[in-house]
């Protein structure tokens, strides 16, 4: 990386010659407090114009132009895409983004949510979804491997890799949340363990993730094992910033890219 690029987390599981991926920080940007100073979220608060340059610096790190580096407009939905050009003008209201198109970087915004990266090497595939504990339930994972198999992704071919996010015992819940996936898994118990009181439970997302992942048949899974709001001054972290009193946030970018052959 050149002085120039900020940096960003690598997996092992995606380290291949086919693509270039980064989980970005939030260090190397340009934003001002509280944005400070990697923020790549265009919903935020934040200066148009320092949002525009921070994701100009993580398109070059990733080899691709700026207009080629995209995120959804995300809803915490299981809405997943795919994609094989740039936005004509806004972006798709989606949560998970898939595409064979080389030079295109496809990627994911969070602040606590799970940000996880797919690609079948063989099929030359990549996907990219934004996983909070909505999306987690309602599907988007499961639909992201579907939407890759549609354009000829096998499972079990399928490396993925999971960013910062926030971490068991950090992801304290209420009992209501609780109902609403035990509701839909009656299995799912063991990814909550008990919380300071006994209205609250601490929550494994990314352990709940990489079982859905599993019955898809995707166990080739790295985690990267970094919590956000535990690392608040390295990740933008929606919990940190109620913590804090802060008025807004940032949003870490999670992206990868094919390279053309």
């Amino acid at each position: 990386m050149t002085a120039m690029t900020p940096p960003f987390l690598v997996s092992p599981a995606l380290d291949l010659p086919a693509v270039m991926h980064g989980f970005f920080t939030r260090d190397g940007g340009v934003s001002n407090a509280p944005y400070d100073s990697l923020n790549t979220g265009p919903g935020s608060g934040d200066d148009p114009a320092a949002v525009r340059k921070n994701r100009v610096l993580c398109a070059g790190a990733l080899g691709v132009d700026e207009r080629f580096l995209l995120t959804g407009y995300q809803t915490h939905s299981a809405d997943v895409m795919v994609v094989e050009e740039p936005w004509n003008e806004h972006a798709a209201k989606v949560d998970g983004l898939v595409t064979s198109t080389p030079d295109l970087a496809i990627g994911v915004l969070a602040a606590d949510c799970m940000p996880f990266l797919f690609i079948d090497a063989s099929a030359r595939i990549i996907g990219a979804a934004h996983a909070g504990w909505r999306g987690a339930l309602a599907g988007v994972l499961e639909n992201t491997v579907a939407k890759m198999q549609e354009l000829g992704a096998k499972p079990e071919n399928i490396r993925a890799a999971v960013g910062p996010c926030l971490r068991q015992p950090n992801f304290e819940v209420g009992l209501d949340l609780v109902d609403n996936f035990l509701g839909k898994y009656p299995d799912a118990e063991r990814f909550f363990a008990p919380g300071a009181t006994e209205d609250k439970r601490q929550f494994d997302l990314v352990s709940f993730g990489l079982w859905r992942l599993s019955t898809c048949g995707v166990n080739n899974v790295d985690d990267i094992g970094l919590c956000t709001l535990a690392n608040a001054n390295r990740f933008f972290s929606y919990r940190a910033m109620r913590r804090d009193n802060l008025s807004d946030y940032g949003r870490n970018l999670s992206a990868i890219a094919l390279k053309a052959t």
